[in-house]
């Protein structure tokens, strides 16, 4: 079954985006998570962090799934909602869409310099809500590995939890992510944040994604790195996030608790895979 794919990235957090949307009713297909697998092994597959299916959605102007590299499906994610927003805006000229995830419906739009903003929502920041495994106070889980501890949790569409630490580059988080990331406290697992407070309105984050690994961007890492940062009163409400494939505006608004991300999203490639060898 051949089918038309876009390769994507936003800030290099890479994406195989395959629009389901033209497809009928009387031809579906599914994506198992070893297709998924196959897909995004960067050796015998197109390679990526993550596969985006595009689905109609009424009330929306599509819907996406989000599938992770090693198979499983995430509720949100932030970068590849830029790049769904780019190219919803080349097919109809509007500048302004709305997705729809797992998660719930994300406003976007471009700016009048060509960056895309989305509207995450409201962080979840009660223990349930992320989820954690038992009532915590997630400013302060009491969780530790090696040269890191006490870090803030909360939920951007998917649970994370940020460390801070200095000089954060020089920190093993291909070591120390798997452990993190599958520790008894997350029961879906988590999203591992590093962040190194630059300034109050600059943070440098390197991310471990649950699903992923470590990816060169994570909107919604990024998202929850400045709300926790700004919980700690460690930050503003509005900073430039330094991820390793480039920077990303996040600001927590006051008036409605939504957390808007703003940055680039680009196109890498066309092409086709055939998903029955997949």
């Amino acid at each position: 079954m051949q089918t038309s794919f876009v390769k994507m990235h936003g800030l290099g957090n890479d994406f195989v985006v395959i629009d389901r949307r033209a497809r009928s009713l009387a031809q579906p297909f599914s994506l198992g998570s070893d297709a998924a697998r196959r897909i995004a092994d960067r050796h015998r597959g197109v390679g990526c962090d993550q596969i985006i299916l595009l689905d109609r959605a009424e009330g929306a102007d599509l819907f996406m799934r989000i599938v992770n590299a090693d198979g499983s499906e995430a509720g949100a994610c932030g970068n590849a909602t830029r790049c769904v927003a780019e190219l919803l805006f080349r097919e109809t000229a509007n500048p302004a869409a709305v997705i729809r995830t797992r998660a719930g419906d994300l406003p976007t739009r471009r700016e009048a310099d060509g960056r895309i903003t989305v509207d995450m929502g409201a962080p979840a920041l009660t223990w349930e809500q992320i989820p954690l495994a038992r009532p915590l106070d997630t400013l302060h889980l009491p969780l530790a590995l090696g040269p890191l501890a006490d870090p803030a949790a909360c939920g951007m569409g998917n649970p994370h939890a940020t460390f801070f630490a200095r000089d954060i580059t020089a920190l093993p988080i291909a070591a120390l992510g798997p452990a993190l990331e599958h520790d008894p406290l997350f029961p879906e697992r988590a999203n591992i944040g590093i962040a190194e407070i630059l300034a109050p309105d600059r943070l440098r984050l390197i991310v471990w994604e649950r699903g992923a690994g470590r990816t060169l961007a994570c909107g919604s890492g990024a998202c929850a790195a400045l709300v926790n940062a700004h919980r700690r009163g460690l930050a503003a409400r509005r900073a430039t996030l330094v991820l390793d494939g480039g920077e990303i505006g996040i600001a927590w608004r006051e008036d409605d608790d939504h957390v808007l991300m703003t940055g680039p999203a680009a196109i890498a490639f066309h092409g086709t895979i055939d998903l029955a060898a997949a």
